[in-house]
């Protein structure tokens, strides 16, 4: 045998073994990707908790040494306790760079279920005809503030209303308040 074809031979016997690198990788990517899912996806029902619920996110103090966490680290904490497969990947045991509890995160979660109500409501209208409902008052800055509701008569016949937002505005006249309402409809399609 040539030695070419030794080491043809020896480098198909080593790219079929079960440690060659490509195979390591691959193994450790897709429990990496598998362990990120399963992170995120029970952040994703911590959020939705508390967002459905209506309770506040973040406390004032989140260190270490804080007594109270805040729901959102607390909720966590909670769920797991109860499953070991998440305790295993969030709060301390998660890498660093993969933690996922910042503000930011939880916002950037909260915006898309946002859109996915957003596009269930406008999925409902549909084509129905419907009544714009606006209130305004002062937030306790003393700034004018609009929220716009629309009041609609669905498919089956029952009457619907579905709040779309608060919008921040400069002052109270029709002018203000119109363009106020063509904005928000308009990023609702």
């Amino acid at each position: 045998m040539t030695p070419h074809k030794i080491i043809e031979r020896a480098s198909t016997d080593s790219m079929n073994q079960s440690r060659h690198i490509e195979i390591v990788v691959q193994k450790y990517n897709s429990q990496e990707i598998a362990n990120n899912r399963l992170r995120v996806k029970a952040l994703i029902e911590v959020v939705r908790c508390l967002a459905f619920q209506g309770y506040a996110f973040r406390a004032h103090d989140e260190s270490s040494s804080s007594i109270n966490h805040g729901n959102f680290l607390k909720l966590l904490k909670l769920l797991a306790l109860k499953n070991k497969q998440i305790r295993e990947l969030v709060l301390d045991k998660a890498p660093k760079n993969a933690c996922y509890t910042s503000p930011d995160i939880q916002k950037k979660i909260l915006q898309v279920l946002a859109t996915r109500v957003k596009n269930e409501i406008r999925k409902e209208i549909g084509d129905t005809k419907f009544y714009i409902i606006v209130d305004k008052a002062r937030d306790e800055l003393k700034k004018e503030q609009m929220t716009i509701v629309l009041r609609l008569v669905d498919q089956d016949g029952i009457l619907r209303e579905r709040f779309l937002g608060v919008v921040h505005v400069l002052d109270t006249t029709t002018l203000t308040s119109k363009k106020s309402i063509d904005f928000v409809l308009s990023n609702h399609n």
